[in-house]
């Protein structure tokens, strides 16, 4: 299959190790951005097969994962108390509120659908004009255009009955955040190339200046993580601080026009809490004045506080580079599948769920 078999080829990927192996004389710390590109480096067996001296971090960049507490808690009060047709992705089911899960909602006898896209959940509210629709809208840039458009297609359709439970947030500030914390020790950064083809990777030039690191736009399959790898080490060994982009196959640098279009239409900047993380400056997007109609938070007017996160998890540290899932105490006893402290262990984006489900890890 082209541009999937070839990015799978076990001789390709072993002369890239070589050269990597060859290329690297000294301990490196590297920060793949994106969940999915954490499961791949897990899954491919790529953590174990690098040289030892370097060493990838795994960072915030699963929605579910930095999905704030308190808004798993406004969703399930939506759908328990509010009786709304409570759609989402079917990765947010299973991640824990402070009492309890949308999963556990469902059992309850709440109406909660899992979908593909919000276009679903627009359908849904037009079908039952008697029932109001929330469409969980959570994710990065990668999935504001679809949920901005569902927003505009619900409007154009005179819909009064479909809201969203909006939580989005931005790669850029994230970046910022991880370099100013004082317990970060990132070398350099491979950014996720499906919110690049989005938003192309004009906005790492300032980063790469400020704070004189690496930054690699990479693809998903083996040898696309292997060659962003080994970028991200040549620039290092050579003292050099650029944006490269290694998934030229999908990315350019001015991104997808129309798709920034559609979600400068819809949203505006603002603060966002992240899950384990805090709050960080304009790292977030919300529904413009002309758009409140359709904001969920204002419609239902939740007033449901935050709440502290479960002190046994670590989530936090995780997502920040600072520990590895099979580094907390409770990773596959305490904390598992069935029974998670927090959102990486059941995400499908998660680095927890990754290490639990294909590493070989003793726990």
């Amino acid at each position: 299959m082209k541009h999937l078999t070839e990015y799978r080829d076990p001789e390709l990927a072993k002369k890239v190790l070589a050269e990597i192996e060859r290329t690297a004389t000294q301990p490196w710390k590297i920060m793949e951005v994106c969940g999915g590109q954490t499961h791949s480096l897990v899954k491919n067996g790529i953590l174990t097969v690098l040289p030892s001296h370097i060493t990838m971090l795994h960072g915030p960049g699963c929605p579910v994962c930095v999905t704030p507490l308190h808004l798993i808690d406004k969703a399930v009060h939506l759908a328990l108390e509010k009786k709304v047709i409570l759609c989402s992705f079917g990765d947010m089911l299973r991640v824990p509120g402070s009492e309890k899960s949308l999963l556990e909602a469902k059992a309850e006898g709440a109406d909660v659908r899992i979908l593909y896209s919000p276009t679903e959940a627009v359908n849904i509210a037009k079908q039952n004009p008697d029932k109001e629709v929330v469409f969980f809208a959570v994710g990065f840039e990668t999935t504001a255009p679809a949920n901005a458009l569902s927003v505009i297609h619900a409007e154009k359709l005179g819909l009064t009955n479909y809201s969203i439970l909006n939580s989005h947030v931005l790669v850029p500030p994230a970046i910022t955040a991880l370099m100013e914390d004082s317990e970060s020790s990132i070398d350099g950064f491979l950014a996720a190339g499906h919110v690049c083809s989005i938003m192309g990777y004009w906005e790492y030039f300032p980063l790469v200046e400020k704070y004189k690191i690496p930054i690699v736009v990479t693809g998903f399959e083996p040898l696309d993580l292997l060659q962003g790898i080994l970028a991200v080490v040549k620039q290092l060994e050579q003292g050099k601080a650029e944006v490269e982009n290694q998934y030229t196959r999908m990315v350019k640098e001015e991104g997808n026009a129309a798709a920034q279009q559609i979600i400068k239409q819809v949203y505006e900047v603002s603060d966002q809490m992240w899950r384990g993380i805090g709050t960080i400056p304009e790292s977030g997007l919300r529904l413009k004045p002309e758009y409140q109609l359709y904001d969920a938070n204002l419609k239902f007017k939740i007033d449901i506080v935050e709440v502290p996160e479960n002190a046994e998890c670590i989530a936090g540290f995780i997502m920040k580079g600072i520990k590895k899932p099979n580094e907390c105490v409770h990773f596959g006893k305490k904390c598992n599948p069935q029974t998670p402290l927090g959102a990486p262990m059941v995400s499908s984006e998660g680095a927890c769920a990754a290490y639990y489900n294909f590493s070989k890890i003793e726990i």
